[in-house]
């Protein structure tokens, strides 16, 4: 079987594999969110923080909720990076520096794993266990808890209740990723990802020169980095380094990871809304978005001009010979595509207009399927920027699962597509506009535009991933990139809840002609043109000025 054959084989069966989990996985996350019984630990969790899980919260007490907690997670975390020589399990390692422990505890915190450091030389086990993989753990939670509660604002009705966070953070840890994540991590570790406590080993290769094998908790923490779209890799080379992804077959189960629970919370959508079909629809319009980018990414990659990639058939540069190009390609869609962030191949090395669609996954807000939460949220509220529209053309008033979207509904969904296009923009004009942040580039031109704003753009949409040829590990790029993330995980998130607040207190309206169908092929058509016509309005002077104009010379 050839390679290209090879890898069409391998896009096929993780479709499948992804369309089986779909309602299983989607039916017991509507369990596990719409119980009302507290298991025995998650009960003793709550007396010890002090929650009452019976009373539920307005969006803006769910809102400082999400808040509090993750601001004692950053504090937390930066204190454990600081003091990490005096801890247990720290192979020696000094301190973190002060700015790097800041963008680091922020990164994993918003679930961006923008890494301005190698982990392996940098990070001690007790820190990788107990810091940076709890926080993969918990901030996929917030992400998932958030999407619930903008999902019971769409539910219900003449209420100001949004549900407990506490309850929902909690819930979504215990009984959706430690379980998952525990079965990816023996899967892994069977597959040949290293698991141990050792110190590092240094070892004389067959030419004689030295070299040290650092080992670790990796498999552990492979699996709810993928699993929670967090993207952090143990090693600097990510998923690219065979001690966290050795073959094509833990390649295979690191992407169905990255993807399973973005790609069923449309169905625990169509659950708590009651109608089924809703959730469907959703699920098809990023299904075809990510259809459309996986096959750009492979086309660009494969049929690039040049002498080299002509002779070998395709852009091998920066790829991994075990996985190859399309298989490659696949993960870095996919990565992009969602919140993750994790790199089996050297993005930077991508075509002009390979990497340029790796942009433009997360230029459209990472929502095909997204981040674990966040990406269902974002695509419901495109969802009703585009019944918006809709409404418009035919003058009527807008409706969507018999919400009404008003005048305070469309600022709140505007202001949350406007949030990241900000940072992204205005962070890449300021660190182009000085020589510092623009020496850290190490391309010119076209592609050195391209470096800067990629890195804005994975650090705003809390994707995490890099054109690795720009150098962050400044003080200039470790402090705007930090604040991007910040904001860009934060921002979104009060909006997303204050609209959801707003459209819990509407009295539902019911379905009449004049009703827009927001189940049928014909609305999934609507709101991927809306998705695509946002970016495009937004982000395409720069994409111009970065990879087209790269692509074209």
């Amino acid at each position: 079987m050839g390679s290209t054959a090879a890898g069409v084989v391998f896009i096929v069966s993780l479709l499948v594999a992804l369309a089986l989990v779909h309602v299983p996985l989607g039916d017991h996350m509507f369990r596990v969110y719409g119980s009302e019984k507290h298991s025995r630990v998650e009960r003793r969790l709550y007396r010890l923080i002090g929650v009452a899980p019976d009373v539920e919260q307005r969006w803006s007490v769910y809102a400082r909720a999400v808040l509090a907690f993750s601001l004692v997670s950053v504090l937390f975390l930066y204190g454990f990076q600081r003091l990490q020589d005096r801890l247990v399990l720290s192979l020696g390692f000094e301190p973190v520096p002060d700015h790097v422990a800041w963008n680091t505890a922020v990164s994993f915190v918003t679930n961006t794993n923008w890494q301005a450091y190698s982990g392996e030389s940098t990070m001690g086990h007790l820190v990788q266990m107990a810091g940076l993989a709890v926080q993969n753990f918990v901030s996929a939670a917030v992400g998932m808890a958030v999407a619930i509660a903008f999902i019971r604002g769409l539910a219900r009705g003449r209420t100001d209740r949004l549900g407990n966070f506490w309850v929902d953070l909690t819930r979504g840890t215990l009984r959706i990723l430690l379980p998952i994540a525990a079965v990816a991590a023996i899967l892994l570790i069977a597959g040949g990802a290293v698991q141990n406590l050792t110190d590092a080993h240094h070892v004389t290769t067959l030419t004689g020169t030295g070299q040290t094998i650092t080992g670790g908790p990796v498999a552990s923490q492979e699996a709810i980095k993928d699993l929670g779209t967090n993207g952090g890799g143990f090693y600097n080379a990510n998923s690219a380094h065979p001690f966290e992804n050795p073959t094509s077959w833990t390649n295979w189960i690191e992407i169905f990871l990255l993807t399973m629970i973005a790609s069923s919370l449309p169905r625990t959508f169509g659950r708590l809304v009651g109608q089924k079909r809703q959730g469907y629809a959703i699920v098809a319009v990023m299904a075809v978005l990510a259809l459309a980018s996986i096959t750009a990414v492979t086309a660009a990659q494969v049929a690039h001009h040049g002498t080299v990639p002509e002779a070998v058939g395709a852009a091998t540069e920066g790829t991994e010979q075990r996985f190859g190009v399309v298989d490659s390609a696949l993960f870095a869609a996919a990565t992009t595509l969602t919140s993750t962030g994790s790199v089996n191949s050297f993005h930077d090395s991508y075509t002009s207009l390979g990497g340029g669609v790796l942009l433009l996954n997360m230029m459209l807000g990472e929502v095909a399927p997204g981040g674990v939460g966040s990406g269902l949220y974002g695509m419901l509220i495109l969802a009703i920027i585009t019944v918006f529209v809709a409404g418009l053309m035919v003058g009527r008033t807008p409706e969507y699962l018999g919400k009404r979207i008003g005048p305070r509904e469309i600022k709140l969904a505007s202001l949350y597509f406007l949030v990241t296009p900000a940072l992204v923009l205005i962070g890449a004009a300021i660190a182009m506009a000085f020589p510092g942040p623009r020496g850290s580039m190490l391309n010119g031109g076209a592609h050195g535009f391209s470096e800067v704003l990629y890195a804005f753009t994975s650090a705003s949409n809390n994707n995490g991933s890099a054109f690795a040829g720009l150098t962050v590990d400044t003080w200039f790029y470790d402090v705007a990139l930090g604040l991007c993330m910040v904001l860009g995980r934060f921002l979104p998130i009060i909006l997303a809840l204050a609209l959801a607040g707003s459209l819990a207190r509407q009295t539902p309206v019911p379905e009449s002609v004049g009703t827009l169908p927001t189940h049928r092929p014909q609305f999934v058509g609507m709101v991927a043109g809306v998705t695509l016509i946002l970016v495009a309005l937004t982000f395409f002077p720069a994409l111009a000025l970065g990879p087209l104009a790269e692509g074209i010379h």
